[in-house]
């Protein structure tokens, strides 16, 4: 081969490896953008992410976490998050319990771990939560006892000790690290003791109209419950209280309550819209019970078959029948009878597993018979409080690749980027 041709080879295959070079570049950066946050947004409630909502393919939240629970040691602290994430990665698969490679759309990552115990018992111990926790001045039973503004506050800027990168003599307040996306969501653990407690899980969340367009200056609470004096920063934050005498059950129903309080409080009016419907708090417009759910029904119910619901009611015992539950909510699977029930063996009908996919009979959700047995599998993964059915109760929501059809025919939305709007 002459030098020549040899010469024009070497130049094609460099031009052949720029050229793939660029195509992996292109195709790299393309699939950063699919994973949120990234390099061209971080923080909650970022206009990227309605941008962007639909392109999303999984989440990866940066979560600060304070210990202020004395006696229990960091090791111990952080294997109960590292459980609760690993049940919340379970529990954003959709149709995961019977599609092994559906993917994980919630994948938290620890940003930092504090230990907020005291180096040595205090005098007073109230509690054993650590001298740190913010306490309520003069508190009195029957009302919370943590002050969630103090999170805020330059006392606690200090526990935090994350520099500002752009001048590393500063450290950042918990306002500024979530308005740069160096924290997506807060969690602390500490016991719940007669001296009081906090909220299970609370949200200050920014308002959205119906075209999901941000409401300048307009939020609420949007958690279970909530704190006046936690303020806005701008952008929405959830803090969660982890329970130590606990199992990881009773965080992911914690986090249930704050779904339920985000969904229903009508920030995102999307989602309470189908939200509702999903878990039943429709019941009054659609069977014309004197109730919007079953939380507020004052006593048992049965079904004594799989399409009738008897109620009680002012003295009266009540029937409906062609009784089809959906989702369900967080205290009542589809076939519950009082709040916490899981062991109820009657069955029912349900199209909690065809929520919205309209493929059965004349256009319906198609309703299959429905007991306990759909998730038990997950017994193990978190097994007190109502976790193993909020494993399953989350699978079947909107998620990622998920089949619904919204009112105009068009792919429902996955309901999990809405966490962080």
């Amino acid at each position: 081969m002459s030098l020549f041709r040899i010469a024009l080879c070497i130049l094609a295959a460099a031009i052949a490896a720029s050229a793939a070079r660029a195509a992996s570049s292109k195709t790299s950066a393309k699939n950063d953008l699919a994973v949120w946050p990234n390099r061209v947004s971080q923080a909650n409630s970022d206009p990227w992410l309605v941008r962007n909502h639909d392109r999303i393919r999984q989440m990866r939240p940066r979560l600060l976490v304070m210990n202020f629970a004395n006696g229990v040691p960091s090791e111990k602290a952080r294997q109960k998050v590292d459980d609760l994430i690993a049940a919340m990665r379970e529990s954003s698969r959709y149709h995961g319990y019977q599609d092994p490679n559906a993917p994980a759309f919630l994948d938290y990552q620890i940003e930092k771990f504090i230990d907020m115990t005291d180096a040595a018992p205090p005098a007073e111990r109230l509690d054993n939560n650590s001298t740190k926790f913010p306490r309520v001045p003069d508190w009195k039973e029957g009302r919370i006892n943590f002050r969630y503004k103090r999170l805020f506050e330059p006392e606690f800027t200090r526990h935090y000790d994350i520099r500002d990168p752009k001048d590393r003599s500063r450290t950042l307040s918990l306002a500024e690290l979530v308005d740069r996306g160096i924290i997506n969501e807060v969690w602390f653990l500490a016991y719940h003791g007669k001296y009081g407690s906090p909220f299970e899980s609370i949200e200050v969340k920014q308002d959205y109209d119906e075209r999901f367009q941000k409401i300048p200056g307009k939020s609420r609470q949007a958690g279970n419950g909530g704190d006046p004096e936690q303020p806005f920063i701008g952008r929405s934050l959830r803090i969660l209280f982890i329970n130590v005498e606990r199992g990881i059950g009773c965080a992911m129903e914690s986090l249930g309550h704050s779904y339920e309080g985000m969904a229903r409080s009508g920030a995102i009016p999307y989602l309470k819209r189908y939200f509702e419907e999903y878990g039943g708090f429709d019941l009054d417009e659609k069977y014309g019970t004197p109730f919007d759910s079953l939380y507020a029904c004052p006593d048992d119910v049965s079904y004594p078959d799989p399409t009738t619901l008897v109620y009680p009611w002012k003295g009266e015992t009540r029937t409906v029948k062609a009784y089809v539950p959906v989702g369900g909510n967080v205290h009542f699977v589809p076939n519950g009878r009082r709040d916490y029930d899981m062991d109820n063996t009657a069955p029912v009908l349900s199209t909690i597993e065809h929520y919205r996919r309209f493929d059965g009979p004349d256009g319906k959700d198609k309703a299959e018979i429905w007991t306990p047995q759909a998730f038990e599998k997950y017994r193990s993964l978190a097994p007190d409080c109502m976790g193993r059915w909020l494993v399953y109760w989350r699978q079947n929501m909107p998620g990622l690749n998920n089949l619904s059809l919204d009112d105009s025919g068009r792919p429902m939305k996955n309901w999990w980027p809405f966490l962080f709007y």
